[in-house]
């Protein structure tokens, strides 16, 4: 008995090759590189979720184990697509030494105490 024909690839995009400064993404036919300067929240991603991308419409990426979307056209043309995000100011760093509680009044001043 011939067995079923092979379903329709739904995938179409693939991680084929990371370095320092980026990873190369094969979406389709073709092959898109994705620089950390300009796609910051992939920098220190484990391999293991970077490589875990689907495309669920056309020119539509995800990355579900990070939540992440992204339009195709973003990688294409990231001029169209300046961050808008920036990173919260940092909070302003607590004395390195414990605060000293306050004293307690002597036991004299106390009241009901004699």
């Amino acid at each position: 008995m011939p067995s079923a024909r092979p379903g329709k690839h739904i995938s179409g995009a693939e991680v084929t090759n990371v370095s320092r400064k980026g990873f190369w993404l094969l979406v389709e036919e073709r092959e898109l590189f994705v620089p950390f300067e300009l796609f910051p929240w992939f920098r220190d991603v484990p391999i293991g979720k970077l490589v875990e991308v689907t495309m669920p419409r056309e020119g539509h990426l995800y990355w579900p184990r990070l939540d992440i979307d992204l339009a195709v056209d973003s990688i294409e043309h990231p001029e169209r697509y300046p961050l808008v995000s920036k990173p919260a100011p940092r909070v302003a760093e607590r004395p390195s030494r414990p605060a000293v509680p306050k004293a307690w009044p002597s036991p004299r001043s106390r009241p009901g105490r004699n």
